[in-house]
């Protein structure tokens, strides 16, 4: 069964960083976009990044442009989100997700809890 885990979430103050990781299980996604989201406590999801299969392009939510930056490991089936400069504001629960053969984000993990203190 395919499966998605994050990992790499805590708490940090702002101006910090921290690297979050995915791991894909299951099935390869080496041939599959993967994708970073976010989602706050009453608050819908946010879209944070994709990267391509080849980890050749990427591109980023208005919110993080600058900030984030996606990497992706094929042969580690992993892939890393490098978050810089947090702000209290990128505080939610960061979400890993592929893509499936019709273009729709159709596998996700449960998410890493990210927590920016001012």
């Amino acid at each position: 069964q395919a499966q998605l885990v994050e990992s790499g979430g805590g708490l940090v103050q702002a101006g910090g960083s921290l690297r979050l990781s995915c791991a894909a299980s299951g099935r390869t996604f080496s041939d599959k976009v993967m994708g970073w989201f976010r989602q706050a406590p009453g608050k819908e999801r946010e879209f944070v990044g994709a990267i391509s299969w080849d980890g050749g392009r990427a591109n980023y939510g208005e919110s993080v442009k600058g900030r984030f930056t996606m990497l992706r490991d094929s042969a580690k089936s992993a892939v890393y989100l490098e978050m810089t400069s947090l702000e209290p504001e990128d505080t939610a629960n960061y979400l890993c997700a592929a893509e499936t053969s019709d273009g729709t984000w159709g596998y996700w993990g449960q998410g890493t809890q990210v927590t920016v203190s001012s």
